[in-house]
């Protein structure tokens, strides 16, 4: 009898830390294919705005980060089931997603930006479109915008993986164009050798698809995350925290003021 209930004493204290560990890490889902938001460096380590919001998140919770990498159009459906806590990679609030998964308070707001060879004279006018092939990573609010505004106005909508599979076809001139995040499209092609041939021609909006602003998402009913994670926001925002992970990436403020 008494090796049954050691037996069990040890179960429960294995059991109990086991649910304290759990309790002291916070697993993020990312995409890291959206520079200077999230991408990986020569050696393969994550690195980015987002990255660093997280480990900051995390550090400011006292929790440790884990990072899942997944293509974007599999975030939502991995954190439904229970792959991870959370999602952090430049996910919008949109009223879509918002019937799926719950979302933080906003981490940044950024325009969307359609990229184009210089002189090519495309722009958002969808007489300037017709016929034109757009390239767009999957899951992304700029392919839903791009197939629900262009594709039955004769713009063919080629979805890709994720945005760095974009910028080869551009470059080859197998695209005409592609709608991504401006700053994206700033820090990830225009900016870099390969990109100084072209430019951005238009800035869509509209807050039904492309939201009001990235937060981070959260299963619904996830209240103790939710408030650890927006408590956790609004103090490296009072501390400035945020702010130095903000000058290190950017020159300008992606924080806009509400």
């Amino acid at each position: 009898m008494r090796k049954i209930i050691s037996g069990l004493c040890l179960a429960a204290l294995y059991c109990a830390g086991s649910t304290a560990h759990a309790e002291e890490v916070l697993r993020f889902g990312v995409d890291p294919t959206f520079p200077p938001f999230e991408f990986k460096s020569a050696d393969g380590a994550l690195q980015g705005f987002d990255i660093d919001v997280g480990n900051a998140i995390c550090q400011q919770a006292k929790v440790k980060c884990e990072w899942t990498e997944l293509g974007f159009d599999g975030l939502i459906p991995a954190l439904k089931a229970r792959k991870f806590d959370a999602i952090l990679s430049s996910m919008s609030r949109t009223e879509k997603r918002e019937k799926e998964i719950a979302f933080s308070d906003m981490i940044y707001h950024t325009p969307n930006a359609l990229v184009v060879a210089k002189g090519s004279n495309i722009t958002d006018n969808l007489a300037s479109l017709k016929g034109k092939t757009i390239g767009v990573a999957q899951g992304t609010t700029q392919e839903a915008w791009a197939k629900a505004k262009w594709a039955p106005a004769g713009v063919q909508v080629v979805s890709y993986p994720n945005q760095g599979q974009i910028y080869p076809d551009l470059l080859a001139g197998r695209l005409d164009g592609t709608l991504t995040d401006a700053v994206t499209a700033d820090t990830g092609f225009l900016n870099t050798p390969q990109g100084k041939g072209f430019i951005v021609s238009a800035q869509p909006d509209d807050k039904t698809f492309f939201g009001t602003g990235s937060g981070v998402g959260l299963r619904k009913g996830d209240t103790q995350r939710m408030t650890l994670i927006n408590n956790a926001i609004a103090a490296i925002h009072s501390n400035g925290e945020y702010q130095r992970i903000e000058k290190k990436y950017f020159t300008f403020s992606v924080y806009p003021k509400m």
